[in-house]
């Protein structure tokens, strides 16, 4: 075990049978890949994050059978930008999707910007370039990564790589019970029987077998993508009866933390399945979240949002570290040791440049990617980050209004500014371009996270050099963004 790890220090280089020198896998022991994704899970959501009553042995055991990191960051603090982030390896904004991204009726006359956004068919995702590379790609769950839904006005998830999506455009309706809003590679499903996860789940599972029947020597990428626990929240009353009969203050409590649960045993059936088809070995299993929790009645029907952000300050929508601090569980059993927990700073865009070493496959020359190469974190390992991890969202919320914010991670020391005077907007289209790009970051706050963790109190922002660097940063990312066009008269 100790000469694999010293192994992977330089990047799984020289793996005998597994890697040559360039840290290149060779084609028949390159790995399997599944990513699972929940909504709205906050950091401390999960049993082997800290939460006092909520039951998830099945990610206890992942966690414990590889590494479970302390500082996994997603791409943003809300879905769609979140998701575009984890496929493409880049920061959404880049990609032009900068909020959640609304259902638009195809036929409809376009109403806002926000309805003709999409993740556009140019843009390169991980299901692309393993295909290109040769897996076999399956998507099974929430889309959300555009705003006409099934339709070939905009790209779906066949366009971005997946031979095989089952797949509903935001959230399971009309609720995570009996869902009735699934397509299947085009095809409506209609009416289903169970729960979302279940279903999500065991439709990736179905795949894998088909998959493993027809050609077992093709290796896989899973993007299963769950539901739970963003509202409507809807559990199995089994579970919601424990915790009603045991800690939780009431029913919407209950139901929240059987739904955590219930995820919980969706991933279980999937590893499960792995451990039937003798994959386990070399399979890397990623579990995470698309952003921080959800502030518990927010919204109307957010009555059930009893998610909690850990230690952290904030919440989804917030540029402090809960909004975009998640967790982040990874096994490969083949690669890496079990038992261990990290504090080394890795995100979801780190995600296509990882798998794109791992699968020999190839990334385009005329991007820019804003993630970068987290293997060497597998061993406790510094990472090589070229540039900081940078969020700028123009609807963050802290609790009490929404103000565009920027928020950059440089090693240990956090930066979070202000954007003066443009409002709050939830697009960047050709009316406010000029005004967005004009606009000035004020009121920095400065945090050690290694000293401050909660960030409770900001250091001297005139005598730092990290707002003038996280300013250039911005600005840099700002002149390569999407811009949309401004919607058409009626």
């Amino acid at each position: 075990m100790l000469a694999i790890l010293l192994l992977i220090f330089t990047g799984l280089s020289n793996v005998p049978g597994l890697c040559n020198v360039s840290g290149l896998c060779n084609a028949a022991q390159r790995p399997n890949i599944i990513v699972i994704l929940c909504d709205d899970l906050g950091w401390g959501d999960l049993q082997n994050y800290g939460h006092p009553h909520i039951k998830t042995p099945h990610l206890m055991q992942l966690a414990q059978d590889g590494i479970q990191f302390n500082s996994f960051y997603s791409a943003a603090p809300v879905c769609s930008p979140s998701r575009v982030g984890l496929l493409t390896g880049r920061m959404p904004n880049r990609a032009g999707v900068y909020d959640w991204i609304p259902d638009a009726n195809p036929n409809a006359p376009l109403t806002r910007s926000r309805q003709q956004v999409e993740m556009r068919r140019e843009e390169f995702t991980i299901a692309r370039m393993l295909k290109t590379a040769g897996y076999a790609t399956c998507m099974s769950g929430k889309w959300h990564c555009n705003a006409m839904f099934n339709s070939p006005k905009q790209a779906q998830p066949g366009d971005h790589g997946f031979d095989h999506w089952f797949a509903t455009q935001n959230n399971a309706a009309p609720s995570h019970k009996n869902p009735r809003n699934f397509v299947r590679n085009g095809q409506k499903v209609g009416d289903l029987n169970g729960y979302s996860c279940q279903i999500v789940a065991d439709e990736a599972i179905d795949w894998l077998e088909d998959q493993q029947a027809e050609t077992p020597e093709q290796p896989f990428f899973i993007y299963m993508a769950f539901h739970e626990p963003h509202e409507p929240v809807a559990s199995p009353a089994n579970l919601v009866n424990k915790y009603e009969s045991g800690p939780a203050k009431n029913h919407d409590q209950a139901q929240y933390f059987a739904n955590v649960e219930n995820l919980d045993l969706a991933t279980g059936k999937m590893l499960a399945a792995l451990d039937r088809m003798k994959l386990r070995e070399n399979t890397l299993v990623i579990f995470t979240s698309d952003n921080g929790p959800e502030t518990l009645n927010r919204y109307r029907s957010a009555n059930r949002s009893y998610g909690t952000p850990g230690p952290w300050r904030g919440m989804k929508l917030h540029t402090h570290e809960a909004g975009f601090r998640v967790a982040g569980i990874m096994r490969w059993p083949a690669m890496i040791e079990a038992g261990q927990e990290s504090d080394r700073a890795v995100s979801s865009l780190d995600f296509l440049p990882t798998f794109a070493k791992l699968a020999g496959g190839q990334l385009p020359q005329d991007i820019t990617l804003d993630g970068t190469n987290f293997l060497p974190a597998l061993s406790g390992q510094s990472i090589d980050r070229p540039q900081p991890l940078l969020w700028a969202y123009y609807h963050s919320y802290d609790g009490k209004r929404y103000t565009p914010t920027v928020a950059m991670r440089d090693g240990n020391m956090k930066v979070r500014a202000t954007l003066q005077g443009i409002g709050s907007p939830d697009n960047i289209d050709e009316t406010n371009l000029s005004k967005i790009r004009a606009a000035k970051l004020v009121d920095f706050e400065i945090y050690d996270l290694s000293q401050d963790p909660t960030e409770s109190k900001s250091l001297d922002a005139a005598s730092s050099p990290l707002p003038a660097k996280m300013t250039k940063l911005y600005q840099a990312m700002l002149d390569e963004c999407h811009i949309w066009p401004a919607v058409p008269s009626k």
